[in-house]
């Protein structure tokens, strides 16, 4: 059994990442926050499986039990792509520091948590996958907490890649450097097929970031 866990399931990179790997005929995962989302994109998918799991990525307890339902469900997961984000544009001083907190959980932390759980498995069976949509190739001031947490998620996937690399997990990241929408030279289809590039990279091909 071939799956893949998609965490941050919604329309855009997330949607379009999950309709590539049913493609190539992967039983889907898919993490949302909301119901309505995750069941809107599951039922999209046909062909695979896709089974709609429902936490907030910022929740450890919640995304940790999702993933486990997701293995007990379609087995070790072959490929975990984090996808969640909290997008907005802030300057330096308006976000409270409660707000900074929660914003760098889901778009740093979530990601740490998923790792972590799922990263360990795939180095026993010296195989496995590891994505994170990043962003902000350079930080901008008028998109601080974004920014910030883009650069958290760079040195998250250093860190993933220096621990967990050397077992034959190839942990990644694409950093989408403008805003997707169909169309645009940040299509959600185009952005995918690098997701899925990077999975199918001979290990002696492997890259750590795909700027897109």
């Amino acid at each position: 059994m071939t799956s893949a866990v998609v965490i941050g399931a919604g329309p855009g990179i997330g949607l379009a990442v999950a309709r590539r790997f049913a493609r190539e005929g992967f039983d889907l995962a898919l993490v949302a926050r909301s119901k309505e989302t995750v069941t809107g994109v599951a039922e999209s998918l046909e062909g695979v499986r896709a089974l709609p799991l429902v936490a907030d990525s910022s929740d450890e307890v919640a995304l940790r039990a999702a993933l486990d339902t997701a293995a007990a469900e379609l087995g070790a997961p072959d490929v975990v792509v984090y996808n969640a984000a909290v997008i907005r544009p802030d300057t330096v001083g308006e976000l409270p520091l409660r707000a900074h907190l929660d914003t760098y959980a889901v778009n740093v932390l979530g990601a740490l948590t998923a790792a972590a759980h799922t990263a360990p498995g795939m180095a026993e069976r010296g195989r496995g996958t590891f994505v994170v949509t990043g962003g902000m190739p350079e930080p901008k001031p008028e998109y601080v907490s974004l920014s910030l947490g883009k650069a958290g998620v760079r040195s998250l996937v250093d860190l993933l890649d220096r621990r967990y690399g050397p077992s034959g997990v190839h942990v990644a990241t694409v950093t989408v450097s403008g805003p997707v929408a169909p169309g645009t030279a940040w299509d959600p289809d185009e952005i995918a097929e690098q997701y899925w590039r990077l999975h199918a990279q001979p290990r002696a091909e492997w890259e750590r970031e795909v700027l897109v």
